[in-house]
């Protein structure tokens, strides 16, 4: 996640909200833009290859969200959260002209290990949820030129941070599910 570059500001866009593009290519009905635009779409939140994040959150008992399983570093709470704050900085990173990156890797884990409370879990989860359909809404934005670089980035493309998301999100889904299975409460 260390990757951003750009001024130092506090500022952060409004959630959903796409960049703003005026390249040529971005107002493109191709065909196979539609069909890249349509794939990447899909992607970002398929279970034709694993488990999606639904499927890795569902039913899991309240009274395992805190633990780490022996020999495992992440409960299944920092791994939700982590997937939750590291997909929302690179939306807004794609979005805001003056993001600033967090500090990695304090301000991409939690500082616990347990949720505060059940309602803290259901608004990690309803986040991650919000925000992953505004990085698929990104990606089948056709006015957003997904090739281009993002202008206050240090040579970072839409195309890039899509994908980024793509598959950090895979990866930490995977270590969720083998979490679960450690902890015995996968079905």
């Amino acid at each position: 996640m260390r990757k951003r570059g750009g001024a130092k500001t506090s500022a952060r866009s409004p959630r959903g909200r796409p960049p703003k593009s005026t390249s040529a290519r971005s107002s493109s009905s191709s065909g196979a833009d539609a069909a890249l635009r349509r794939q990447l779409a899909a992607v970002l939140a398929w279970h034709d290859a694993h488990a999606d994040f639904d499927r890795a959150v569902s039913g899991l008992p309240a009274d395992a969200r805190g633990r780490a399983p022996h020999g495992l570093p992440y409960s299944p709470w920092q791994l939700l959260e982590h997937l939750r704050l590291a997909q929302r900085d690179i939306l807004d990173f794609c979005w805001d002209p003056k993001y600033v990156a967090p500090a990695w890797p304090d301000d991409y884990w939690p500082k616990r290990a347990a949720p505060p409370d059940a309602a803290a879990w259901d608004a990690s989860v309803a986040a991650f949820r919000r925000d992953l359909a505004a990085a698929q809404r990104l990606a089948a934005d056709s006015r957003i030129d997904l090739f281009a670089k993002i202008p206050h980035g240090s040579g970072q493309t839409y195309l890039r941070e899509v994908l980024l998301i793509l598959d950090h999100n895979a990866y930490h889904i995977g270590e969720l599910v083998a979490v679960r299975r450690a902890l015995g409460v996968w079905e």
